[in-house]
């Protein structure tokens, strides 16, 4: 029976090599998958999932005018799964696709990404996963500054924590940090 899945996890928790070793099993069992991810995320490259640790994969890149639903079902040979990166940064629109994939076409997807931003707010296709995705899953990492299980995440400007400002910002290790509740507060920078 397919399922909707959302896999959630800070900064460095390993979304992105998890979604790679999913996708490699399937393979390595013959079994295609639909590798997909956001357009709004360069670091690698539009249409690449990449982990910090070198590993990458070509993926379809999801824009805004992206019809997810359309997409899959017009695909010649139906996928075993579909695989989805950075689903943080999904619409709506996006999420209700997906699970449209599930009930409509049989086909399992797991979405893997960011719960809440810096600022703890959830991403728009974090709060529609989290309201709609049969299976919950959270990845774990550790806090930067102690060993409690890192929950959020710091932005940082020159070194210093900001609090506001637009959601949206791509970037790594040189500008987010994951961090419990604790530190999140009061980081030890």
């Amino acid at each position: 029976m397919a399922q909707l899945y959302f896999k959630y996890g800070t900064m460095n928790s390993g979304k992105s090599i998890e979604i790679l070793k999913v996708a490699h099993n399937y393979e390595e069992q013959g079994k295609p998958v639909l590798l997909m991810t956001s357009s709004l995320d360069t670091r690698a490259g539009v249409g690449t999932v990449a982990s910090r640790i070198g590993m990458k994969a070509e993926a379809v890149a999801i824009d805004a005018e992206t019809a997810v639903f359309d997409y899959v079902d017009a695909l010649p040979q139906k996928p075993f799964c579909v695989l989805v990166d950075e689903a943080q940064f999904l619409s709506k629109k996006h999420v209700y696709d997906f699970a449209r994939v599930v009930d409509e076409l049989k086909v399992p997807v797991m979405a893997f990404g960011l719960k809440n931003d810096f600022r703890n707010e959830l991403f728009e296709g974090s709060k529609y996963l989290l309201l709609l995705a049969d299976k919950i899953e959270e990845i774990k990492t550790i806090c930067w500054f102690c060993s409690k299980k890192a929950t959020m995440v710091i932005r940082t400007i020159d070194g210093q924590p900001v609090y506001e400002g637009k959601q949206l910002q791509i970037g790594g290790n040189e500008t987010y940090i994951p961090v419990c509740r604790k530190h999140y507060f009061k980081p030890e920078l």
